[in-house]
């Protein structure tokens, strides 16, 4: 019988085979994607949001465990549990060692990224490298890793783990770690939670930024066994992101980042919300949301020359026009509303001293919705349209648990099955994002899982053999 069984092939199951390796017990990992598609959704991250009292090799001045916890209040409106928002804050600030150590390696903020310099910390080669390095490392360690495994279920009886399944195949260990994401990959789930608006079928235009293999079925299966419930099933990790973008994989590509410099519309030509809230990387994940809602899912990011050059440019280009007469029909979006939006925002804007890389004075006044920065006119061709869908990340619908990263059963935490990543991040995230935040919970619960089911496998093995001696 293998001691530790870890499910998933992410960032928070390669932390946890690993911790758990690394404390003397037997790990064995099963991975429901073939090997090409290994990693999950972990090989579309790029950075680590990290805590740090003082300038490091690549992060620059100071983020305190203040700033970073108020950073996550702000996001998450409060829906948050901050003993264990804390936990990851303060993990972040000592989990990178550890991380180089396994082969992960790091680099500067790029152009495009220079503003989450003092927060971010970026992988070297993203996540794919990440996953990799942790996957060369487990192997060397003598983790056993099966691929095309997905598990079809668990066997849990009064809170405690006896055997996964995968397919005919049963699978016993002495503790286990699930870690193999939420369920945004499963269409039929999503539609039920996400349900109609004004006679829509609000999922059905949504597009997953990362693996089909999340389908959620072992998440279903521990709530159904009475695994104490976190988190609403609607909430998650949702970007604007190209309408052209794949069903699945499209990744961090397919985002349009350029929102906060322009204006954006619906499909009958009308604004729906503030494009100037906050800083990009605390508001990128709301935009999926609010498209979600819009009629149809869709919207259009509108901008002009003035903005090209001051955001990441996604892998389509947009569509063109010399005239905003001609990028309407273009899109395909009423030419009279279309210009009558523009020409209200145009006349709304009080132009102050506009600086993308602080919160400044450009705003509009008496337009509804308000865009609070960077509000100024749009009226330097060329223009540009970018279509926009809801683009789901991960779900935040998930199991309660604690430090040491045990699932909890009527508010008892199981002495031998735990959980990490996505299946448990609703703990921390009840809605909302911070760029960098997810890799940051995977690794802070990942790392406490790994080394409680290590703890829990070896301490039930020794009373294991006390009792063979006995007898």
């Amino acid at each position: 019988m293998v001691d530790v069984l870890v499910i998933g092939g992410g960032n928070a199951a390669l932390c946890a085979a690993l911790m758990a390796r690394e404390a003397g017990a037997s790990v064995l990992l099963l991975e429901a994607a073939p090997r090409e598609w290994r990693g999950g959704n972990s090989v579309h991250t790029r950075n680590l949001r990290c805590m740090h009292d003082e300038p490091q090799d690549v992060l620059t001045e100071a983020y305190s465990e203040e700033e970073y916890w108020q950073d996550l209040l702000k996001v998450t409106g409060g829906i948050t549990d901050e003993r264990l928002a804390r936990f990851a804050i303060r993990h972040s600030s000592s989990c990178r060692p550890w991380m180089m150590k396994h082969g992960v390696r790091f680099q500067n903020s790029l152009s495009g990224t220079l503003h989450l310099s003092r927060t971010n910390a970026f992988f070297l080669g993203g996540g794919k490298a990440l996953v990799n390095a942790y996957f060369r490392s487990a192997e060397a360690l003598g983790v056993e890793i099966r691929y095309e495994s997905p598990v079809d279920r668990l066997e849990i009886v009064d809170g405690h783990f006896r055997a996964a399944w995968v397919g005919d195949q049963r699978i016993e260990a002495r503790a286990c770690v699930v870690a193999n994401g939420g369920f945004e990959s499963n269409r039929e789930w999503l539609r039920e939670a996400w349900g109609q608006h004004n006679g829509e079928w609000v999922a059905e235009n949504f597009l997953i930024r990362g693996t089909r293999f999340n389908m959620g079925v072992l998440l279903k299966g521990m709530l159904e066994a009475g695994a104490d419930r976190i988190g609403d099933p609607q909430q998650c990790h949702a970007v604007a992101i190209d309408a052209r973008a794949p069903l699945y994989d499209g990744g961090i590509c397919t985002r349009v980042d350029c929102v906060s410099l322009g204006i954006v519309v619906n499909r009958h030509a009308q604004r729906f919300y503030d494009e100037g809230e906050d800083f990009w990387p605390k508001r990128y994940a709301i935009w999926g949301r609010l498209v979600a809602f819009q009629p149809g899912q869709i919207g259009y990011s509108i901008i002009d020359a003035k903005a090209i050059g001051r955001f990441m440019p996604p892998v389509f280009p947009g569509e063109k026009a010399d005239t905003l007469e001609e990028l309407a029909r273009k899109v395909g979006l009423d030419v009279d509303a279309f210009l009558k939006t523009v020409r209200e925002f145009n006349a709304a804007c009080r132009e102050g001293t506009f600086d993308h890389s602080v919160l400044d004075d450009c705003h509009t006044e008496g337009l509804t919705p308000v865009k609070t920065h960077w509000a100024r006119p749009i009226d330097t061709a060329p223009f540009y349209a970018f279509a926009l869908r809801p683009g789901i990340t991960f779900t935040y619908l998930g199991v309660k648990v604690d430090e040491s990263a045990a699932v909890h059963f009527g508010g008892q935490p199981s002495d031998n099955l735990f959980a990490a990543g996505e299946v448990s991040a609703g703990n921390v995230l009840g809605k909302g994002y911070l760029a960098g935040i997810g890799v940051t919970i995977g690794t802070a619960f990942g790392r406490a899982a790994g080394a409680s089911a290590a703890r829990a496998a070896l301490e039930q093995s020794r009373q294991q053999g006390v009792l063979r001696d006995a007898a």
